[in-house]
């Protein structure tokens, strides 16, 4: 084991998910370098999930939106990045803009995926063989350790840390009570909406929950506050949360959850991190590539012929892989993860 002091630096994935399937290669690291400093590069807007890691020193804000160039500003980074002695950078995404700020830095040791070519900003270039390294966690993970290091180690699953007092503030700023147990829905996900379960059946999920003797709580940006609004519309007595809620206070009420129901989306791998028991809900992508990192997790999904496309928008008109995705489905997950969990 190398005990050497290390400053690394990881230039972090804006996605709410990637960012948390990055934790293990994070907790690799310190295995590997007990006293490293691990800084990440990251948006703002992804502080909170980076303060409820354990392993992480400090988050220093990118200045620049997903996609934008800004060569000034970059090479202004790159200064600051350049006094703090960083002894080596391992670069997430894919993109060659990610890789060029490393680079502007003069840190010694560059290390990444090949990505969009990157030769010559990367100097500890890695091939990715999608065979042996099929999920992005593991992608993440391997590149924690040497080129050649053989991948025989299970890669642990995320961990997202939760601050008690925090929690509190949280339910006595929105004036939500623990009473009576607690459900969650998320049924958002940016990336579009052939990966949302229809609001109609989120609606019956929620009636049938709430008979049972559950509150049901709505999670979501204020990017998903439609879906919840219609939700919520059906289901009246659902607590909708969609907008009303830093992503820090999210996290924190997440872990309250007696059972969460998402789709495969960032709040999924926010409520997996933390432990919690949860069904996720599965149509055009793969729970093979990007699964709920936990064992306390049931997948639902139709496997039709037409699935997983990736697409954002069916490219077939009728999403039968979620329309056709009944409540009923769902809440027998639901009763068979909370019974196993309870065990």
């Amino acid at each position: 084991m190398d005990l050497r002091l290390k400053r690394i630096l990881i230039i972090a994935p804006a996605w709410v998910g990637d960012a948390i399937m990055a934790q293990p290669m994070y907790a690799r690291l310190k295995q590997r370098y007990p006293q490293a400093q691990i800084d990440v590069l990251a948006p703002a807007w992804t502080r909170p999930l980076h303060a409820r890691m354990a392993e992480i020193n400090e988050a220093i804000d990118a200045p620049f939106g997903h996609g934008e160039l800004k060569l000034r500003e970059r090479w202004k980074l790159a200064r600051q990045l350049k006094a703090r002695g960083y002894d080596q950078v391992i670069v997430l995404p894919n993109s060659v803009k990610s890789a060029l700020v490393p680079l502007l830095a003069g840190i010694a040791t560059r290390t990444g995926w090949v990505g969009e070519m990157r030769y010559g900003l990367l100097n500890d270039v890695r091939m990715l063989d999608p065979i042996k390294l099929p999920q992005m966690v593991q992608r993440f993970y391997a590149l924690a350790d040497e080129k050649d290091a053989p991948r025989t180690q299970q890669v642990p699953h995320p961990v997202l840390t939760i601050n008690p007092a925090d929690r509190t503030a949280a339910l006595q700023k929105l004036g939500l009570s623990t009473d009576q147990p607690i459900i969650a829905i998320c049924p958002g996900a940016e990336y579009g909406p052939a990966k949302r379960w229809p609001a109609r059946h989120a609606a019956e999920l929620a009636q049938q929950l709430q008979q049972d003797g559950a509150q049901v709580w709505l999670f979501g940006s204020g990017k998903d506050t439609e879906i919840c609004a219609e939700i919520a519309a059906l289901a009246p007595q659902v607590i909708n949360l969609a907008g009303k809620t830093s992503l820090a206070e999210a996290i924190d009420l997440l872990s309250l959850a007696k059972v969460a129901v998402c789709n495969d989306s960032g709040l999924m791998h926010v409520v997996a991190a933390l432990q919690r028991p949860l069904v996720a809900v599965f149509g055009s992508s793969s729970p093979t590539f990007t699964p709920p990192l936990t064992l306390k997790a049931k997948v639902v999904t139709l496997d039709l012929e037409c699935s997983p496309c990736f697409e954002r928008v069916c490219p077939l008109g009728h999403m039968d892989c979620l329309n056709k995705l009944t409540p009923d489905r769902v809440l027998k997950a639901l009763k068979e993860i909370s019974a196993s969990c309870n065990e």
